[in-house]
């Protein structure tokens, strides 16, 4: 955890120090939007129903070429599930929130529209069980899933010439969420931001 943390920093370090070049131009920026995320299984388990949460953090992107570059973020991530309990009539919702640091290649296809991929690393800071129970809402903390998540994250992205762009993404994860158990996330988004 500590290695990824390292690489962010430097990343971010590096495209400060760049920034103040005249060859190289970084564009800092903010982001945001809404999640649809869920969880997959091989293990014979009920598929959830997704829950719907926001995420909202911050952007670098360091132009390489003139159709390359490398982004790095650091935003939240509200995540997890929800599911039906037939025998006590409920709907639980089990929130899984993150830290999350993707590293991003990112291809221009034509000017303002690209593609990005790449590693992302989830950083477990919240995790509740919230319910009803007899009218009563109940929200219970606890500590079943490991805290760290190491995904791969794609998706696309249009920019405007005012700074303004808009995006979707996908991410799944390829760490086992519980010890021994085939549980991954995954995580549709949409949002837009501002690149200043």
């Amino acid at each position: 955890m500590k290695t990824t943390f390292l690489i962010v920093a430097s990343f971010f370090g590096i495209a400060a120090a760049t920034a103040q070049s005249d060859k190289t131009e970084v564009d800092f920026g903010v982001r945001g939007g809404v999640n649809f995320a869920n969880i997959t299984s091989n293990d014979d388990f009920d598929s959830p129903d997704s829950r719907t949460n926001f995420y909202a953090g911050l952007v670098a992107e360091l132009p390489l070429h003139e159709r390359f570059s490398l982004q790095g973020e650091v935003f939240y991530s509200g995540q997890g599930f929800e599911q039906d309990i037939p025998l006590i009539d409920e709907k639980v919702e089990y929130k899984a929130d993150y830290i999350q640091v993707p590293l991003l290649a990112k291809f221009y296809i034509v000017e303002g529209l690209s593609v990005a991929a790449g590693p992302q690393f989830g950083f477990k800071v919240n995790e509740k069980v919230d319910y009803d129970s007899a009218n009563i809402e109940t929200e219970l903390d606890t500590d079943s899933l490991k805290t760290f998540d190491f995904q791969g994250t794609a998706g696309l992205e249009y920019k405007f010439n005012n700074g303004l762009f808009l995006q979707g993404r996908y991410s799944y994860g390829f760490s086992d969420l519980i010890k021994d158990n085939s549980i991954h996330t995954s995580v549709f988004s949409a949002g837009l931001g501002y690149m200043f």
